[in-house]
């Protein structure tokens, strides 16, 4: 942990770090128990307690159509049944584990499904089962997804709570009958990861961050008391920067959770082998994504994560720092193996199976014209940091490119520079900086290099005459 000259803030931070690793290992004793013990702590009739077990629990991986069908309508009978009762439903309030695996474990039967479904579109539109997704177009449909989480979340006015937290104010004032109950609102909250987890799916980055307004990202905050909340969290905020070309609040994310896994991988071997399974794929996907980040902008990590990627990637790792041809299929490899499984929003066209296409292809191919453009960054680079004026032409002939296609390519790349960095308020909001520690400006023929510091004043300068102007 970075030391920034108060000792009381370092020491505030390393109470909540202990205080989140007893969290943590709670949470272990919560997943080791019996369903029986997990059942109990739940109040409520016994047929309603049954439900929310099984809300909670995984569907096997090769549940059959019919199960998943099933599945489905269960889900919709017991959040109806929530929602829409003669007032709030009396319950004693469930833990906070409980509350994550109902709204995870929903979410994830959704992908999966849509997965399957546009897989069996694909692949096999004239089998029996096609015929039955076909006949059945709602069922796992997106908005009915969207729409239990958003009502959950509008139950619990659960950002209305939040919003007077951060106002220091006393959030019972605004929570209503709903609100007050634990079960409310702690399925509303765990609903607001739910819903960046799901617009991540459907590919909508800038509203994905946008769901989380009300949700301050530090160790505070009631995710990070649940280990896959907490990772799943972090995990698609920095996928969200990432796709929006943000890469320095990417890295941001990134690493502030995978220092914090690192100093609670004691304690992930004491659960159940699969949530210690779920947590290293995810590690594994988030030092992929920031080896992907750092290669488009350089920057200093913590030596805890600079050693992994070291370890991990070793001659992938340089080859996407040296750009060029040959670091494409290490882009695309990575990015292919650590980004989520996207979905599309719409039922497939079993009747045209040609037009259905893998969402993960279509991403990946948006995310390789991303690369494309910045594919001789560290080259260019490397030439311009020697000159402070330069020739295009005779640049475009030291890589072998026409002058014109160069000029094209560096006015891409200087826009790409341009990076929007978290600084306060939303996820969203932050101010326009230089992402590259060179700055260029196109006079002609002639290139005027300098350093990104004159070149941010450059920025700031415009964007107050710009602000003038209108």
């Amino acid at each position: 942990m970075a030391y920034n000259g108060n000792p009381q803030i370092l020491d505030d931070e390393d109470l909540q770090e202990e205080t989140l690793v007893n969290d943590y290992q709670e949470q272990i004793n919560y997943e080791g128990g019996s369903e029986l013990e997990r059942g109990d702590s739940l109040g409520g009739p016994a047929d309603l307690r049954a439900q929310l077990e099984a809300a909670a629990a995984p569907l096997e991986y090769q549940a059959s159509l019919e199960t998943k069908f099933a599945s489905y309508d269960n889900y919709c009978s017991l959040f109806h049944y929530i929602l829409n009762s003669d007032g709030p439903v009396d319950i004693e309030q469930p833990s906070y584990y409980w509350a994550w695996d109902v709204i995870d474990e929903f979410i994830y039967q959704f992908e999966s499904f849509c997965r399957y479904r546009n897989r069996v579109a694909r692949t096999n539109p004239g089998d029996e089962e096609a015929q039955v997704l076909k006949e059945n177009p709602n069922t796992w449909g997106c908005y009915s997804v969207l729409n239990v989480l958003y009502s959950l979340i509008q139950r619990s006015q659960i950002n209305e709570q939040l919003a007077a937290q951060k106002r220091n104010e006393d959030p019972t004032a605004v929570a209503g009958d709903y609100g007050s109950r634990p079960i409310y609102r702690m399925l509303g909250y765990f609903s607001i990861i739910g819903l960046l987890r799901v617009h991540c799916l459907l590919g909508d980055f800038s509203l994905a961050l946008k769901t989380l307004d009300d949700i301050e990202m530090n160790k505070k905050a009631m995710f990070a008391r649940v280990m896959a909340a907490h990772l799943n969290t972090y995990y698609y905020v920095g996928f969200s920067y990432m796709m929006l070309r943000r890469y320095a609040d990417a890295v941001r994310m990134f690493s502030h959770i995978l220092v914090y896994v690192s100093r609670t991988k004691n304690f992930q071997k004491g659960g159940n082998q699969a949530g210690f399974d779920a947590i290293a794929k995810k590690t594994e996907q988030m030092y992929a994504l920031i080896a992907i980040c750092v290669s488009f902008a350089p920057t200093r990590l913590d030596d805890t994560i600079h050693t992994v990627l070291r370890e991990k990637y070793g001659d992938k790792f340089n080859r996407l720092q040296r750009g060029g041809p040959e670091s494409l299929p290490v882009y695309r490899e990575l990015f292919q193996s650590a980004c989520p499984k996207f979905i599309s929003p719409t039922p497939p066209d079993f009747d045209n199976p040609s037009l259905n296409i893998d969402p993960v292809d279509h991403h990946t191919e948006i995310f390789m014209d991303e690369v494309k453009n910045t594919l001789f960054n560290p080259t260019v680079k490397s030439y311009l940091k020697l000159y402070s004026t330069m020739d295009l032409k005779k640049l475009s002939s030291f890589l072998d490119v026409e002058p014109e296609k160069l000029r094209s390519w560096l006015l891409v790349n200087k826009q790409r520079s341009r990076q929007v960095r978290w600084t306060e308020g939303g996820l969203l909001d932050g101010e326009v900086v230089n992402g590259s520690e060179l700055d260029y400006a196109i006079e002609g023929d002639l290139i005027h290099i300098s350093e990104a510091k004159q070149g941010r004043r450059l920025v700031d300068w415009y964007l107050r005459n710009l602000a003038r102007a209108y």
